[in-house]
């Protein structure tokens, strides 16, 4: 393809949002996921945004459905392409949905890289704003197509002949400004093209031995690869200093970046993916009035951050030792902010599985656990679309004072002795063949009775809360990678792989499999 295509993932499911975006090396293929959502109402607001070329969505949603925001698509958005995810017993509604004119359909049980990157190809194939010149008239590639190959991670080694005439310096440097997160009522369509307007105005002034081109990459990302003589360094860094400067005052949500300079027009796209975006990466972290990063200007390393100890968090927790655990944590947290390198995703990551935890943990305490359990959403979205740290850790403190009310409401009223007995004994013990008869029979209870009793003292009943258990403790067993799913199953008390396979599914979204996968890519990467 000549350009990256744009690609919009829909679906209710965060964990099957992650595991789409983790199954493919989208820009290496030529893809780019400029956004996802949560339902059809959410994805029209990012296509008005984002402009996609293919929307991949779930078929059943809150809100709105796939098959009507297909059915809207189409209408609105004729140009773009849809492709549906469904599982099993939905076939009627994907049927309904072929009618309004969907590319394709994957079935969700079954989806696996080789399978998405080939739909993906041929649907991308069907679109025509991707068509595009691929050559000069003697046979050379474009400029604009090279770099286009560059930046997505081809090799052009051999498509083109000569770039000298193109690129006639030694250095070369990407500069960006990140416009993500200018408020929506100062950024239309035609606000990247204005500031693009604006950088070439002050390089085509200030610059006497330069060129320089527009990348094509994030719609919220004004990218340029600039190409100029050495003796030219001053000036370009005063050039970006003036910008930053003027938007300090003017508009401060705007961030540059200027990456390490380069001499090899072919190092592009690992310079952009393995430079450029780590050190623009880094702004989540910085101080919200460094605007700009430039690279071998970085503040002094802080020291790295050993790792959050969850085991005795976690003790802490059932011992009742609240505050104590919530200040380390607040403590971790504050000190893994200011390693400004720390990884984003996994520092989000790290803060929605906490949020997990102390739900999971709580819940054993017989705590009031409602609001907070359908809160714990809500939280997990906020925290994975927070611009910066600050923003991300306001949303910790809140969900932990929150946390506090439930616990204080908790000791005003005493505690149930028998549950945490019972609760106990299932955490000690989830990895045998537990039954409900085999508890009632070791607590000399009668068993009818004890399911009613564990159903209204729990808010959940006895199959459920051992199904969430095993589970999590399976999450964490998959993570660490030393043994096989079918083993892990057994660990966690599952003597059937099968009914392990649908029961993880049933309540993460994604297989184990898809899981695992998710956390190896994470940990190579």
């Amino acid at each position: 393809m000549a350009r990256s295509c744009r690609v919009l993932i829909v679906d209710d499911e965060i964990l099957v949002r992650q595991g789409i975006k983790h199954l493919l090396h989208w820009e290496q293929e030529g893809f780019e996921i400029v956004g996802e959502a949560s339902n059809g109402k959410d994805a029209l607001e990012q296509i008005e945004r984002t402009q996609p070329h293919i929307v991949i969505t779930d078929i059943v949603m809150p809100v709105m459905g796939g098959a009507e925001l297909t059915r809207v698509i189409k209408s609105k958005f004729p140009e773009i392409e849809v492709i549906i995810l469904s599982s099993f017993g939905e076939f009627d509604y994907v049927r309904s949905t072929f009618q309004s004119g969907v590319a394709d359909y994957i079935l969700k049980p079954k989806l696996e890289a080789e399978q998405l990157l080939d739909i993906l190809k041929r649907t991308a194939r069907k679109i025509p704003s991707l068509k595009l010149e691929e050559s000069n008239d003697d046979g050379s590639l474009s400029i604009k197509l090279v770099i286009d190959k560059l930046i997505s991670g081809y090799e052009v080694d051999d498509d083109f002949k000569d770039t000298t005439a193109a690129f006639p310096y030694p250095s070369y440097i990407l500069l960006g400004a990140d416009l993500k997160q200018l408020p929506s009522k100062s950024k239309d369509q035609h606000t990247a093209s204005q500031w693009m307007a604006k950088i070439a105005a002050e390089l085509d002034s200030g610059l006497d031995h330069a060129v320089y081109y527009p990348v094509p990459t994030d719609p919220n990302m004004v990218l340029v690869l600039v190409n100029m003589d050495k003796s030219e360094w001053d000036r370009f860094t005063f050039i970006v200093r003036k910008l930053a400067a003027w938007t300090r005052n003017q508009q401060p949500e705007i961030g540059w970046t200027v990456g390490e300079a380069f001499s090899d027009l072919r190092q592009l796209g690992t310079n952009f993916r393995d430079g450029f975006l780590k050190i623009n990466a880094y702004r989540f972290f910085l101080p919200t009035s460094n605007n700009l990063i430039v690279y071998g200007e970085l503040p002094k390393r802080s020291e790295e951050v050993a790792k959050f100890n969850m085991t005795r968090f976690t003790e802490q927790m059932n011992r009742q030792q609240f505050e104590e655990a919530f200040q380390e944590l607040l403590g971790y947290v504050q000190a893994a902010s200011n390693h400004y390198q720390t990884d984003v995703f996994e520092f989000k990551s790290f803060l929605g599985n906490i949020i997990f935890n102390i739900t999971i943990v709580l819940g054993r305490l017989e705590l009031d656990m409602k609001n907070l359990e359908e809160a714990k959403y809500a939280y997990f979205k906020s925290i994975g679309e927070a611009s910066h740290v600050s923003e991300a850790i306001r949303l910790l403190e809140t969900f932990i004072q929150e946390t506090n009310a439930v616990i204080k409401t908790k000791r005003s009223t005493g505690g149930n002795p028998n549950m945490t007995m019972l609760l106990d004994y299932i955490h000690e013990h989830y990895a045998e063949p537990l039954s409900l008869t085999e508890i009632a029979k070791h607590f000399h209870f009668n068993p009818s009775y004890l399911s009613s009793y564990f159903t209204s003292h729990n808010k959940e009943g006895f199959s459920e809360y051992l199904n969430k258990i095993r589970v999590e403790k399976a999450a964490d067993l998959l993570k660490q990678d030393f043994a096989s799913i079918s083993e892990i199953s057994g660990k966690v008390g599952y003597s059937d792989h099968s009914y392990f396979t649908k029961v993880f599914k049933k309540l993460t979204g994604i297989s184990p499999s898809q899981y695992k996968k998710i956390h190896l890519n994470k940990k190579r990467n």
